[in-house]
């Protein structure tokens, strides 16, 4: 069991073990919607991994905040020249919910459905049968 991952979101690396609270750039994600960040490095109780195939990441997101306001001046001295701007950054604050499960067992079940719901589904055998009923009685 993994203590900690490194996952990537944005262009950025991030640190993060269960139950951690974090602001990162704005996401595409609805408010208390579930995703899972691509994992770089699983580690800890003595063992490391890099880019482990079986372990998973959930996120939830929990809101969509604006930044501190980052005030930005430009003056030159003599000719009277001041502008002012600013800056509040678009984030989304999430909270690592779990660290683990089996990545690959859910793709394994989601191929298996689509296969299980085919050989259920076939109408043109019910309908042979009906047919060789009817021939045998006459």
């Amino acid at each position: 069991m993994a203590t900690y991952a490194i996952i990537s979101l944005g262009g950025k690396q991030y640190r993060v073990q269960e139950g951690q609270k974090l602001l990162v750039d704005r996401l595409p994600y609805d408010e208390n919607k579930t995703f899972h960040p691509a994992i770089l490095f699983a580690g800890g109780d003595g063992a490391a991994e890099f880019k482990p195939k079986d372990l998973q990441v959930t996120a939830r997101v929990v809101g969509h905040v604006l930044g501190d306001k980052v005030r930005i001046g430009k003056y030159k001295p003599k000719v009277g020249y001041k502008r002012h701007t600013g800056h509040r950054s678009h984030l989304s604050q999430i909270q690592i919910d779990a660290i683990g499960g089996k990545a690959a067992r859910k793709a394994k079940e989601t191929a298996a459905a689509p296969k299980a719901e085919a050989s259920a589904a076939t109408p043109a055998e019910p309908a042979a049968e009906t047919t060789t009923q009817t021939e045998a009685k006459e």
